[in-house]
């Protein structure tokens, strides 16, 4: 096992593969639909894995990656915490359930996806959903916008009025708000 320093403690253990591949079929299962705000509470709020500013950089990270965020985060957590072997432990728990899932899910909905109790159910749960992605973007920005993070929460409102009210491209916006909040941090803590 590897461990690293910690503010709670002088060392804390990391994960095995074995310990991933259970966290993340647990988050995976409970999560369908969007796993972020599962995803944070095990690895952060459960199991103490990684502290709410260390899960925040990595997933920041992840956001610049291509492709899915949570899939990218699974992929770079597994390898900080075991290797090759802990990337694909993750990666696996994540996808594993889900796939099964979906497959006998799109077939069970072709075969009753025309029923009006079907489609209120489905709408029931993308409210569900969302109800919980606000949750998780909540606790993600949390510390973001303490009084000591400095001008964090001015680009964080700045983006998203950019991108959320303006409906300006996220590519051109992160281009612009990238540089600048660079800086800013720069300029800030020194």
């Amino acid at each position: 096992m590897t461990s690293i320093p910690s503010e709670q403690s002088s060392v804390r253990r990391l994960p095995g593969p074995l310990e991933i591949l259970r966290g993340f079929l647990s988050v995976s299962v409970m999560g369908f639909g969007g796993v972020l705000p599962w995803a944070r509470r095990m690895v952060v709020e459960q199991r103490r894995w990684l502290t709410a500013e260390e899960f925040n950089e990595i997933f920041a990270f992840c956001q610049f990656l291509p492709g899915p965020n949570m899939l990218n985060f699974a992929v770079v957590f597994g390898a900080r915490c075991s290797g090759a072997r802990g990337a694909l432990a993750a990666v696996v728990g994540l996808l594993g359930p889900p796939v099964t899932i979906v497959i006998a899910l799109g077939a069970l909905y072709g075969f009753f996806g025309d029923i009006p109790a079907v489609r209120r159910i489905l709408a029931g749960e993308a409210a569900a959903a969302a109800g919980l992605i606000i949750a998780a973007t909540a606790k993600i920005a949390e510390p973001v916008f303490r009084l000591r993070a400095g001008p964090a929460p001015f680009v964080a409102l700045a983006v998203f009025a950019a991108v959320g009210l303006a409906r300006w491209p996220l590519l051109w916006v992160l281009v612009a708000a990238t540089p600048l909040s660079i800086a800013l941090a720069w300029w800030w803590r020194r």
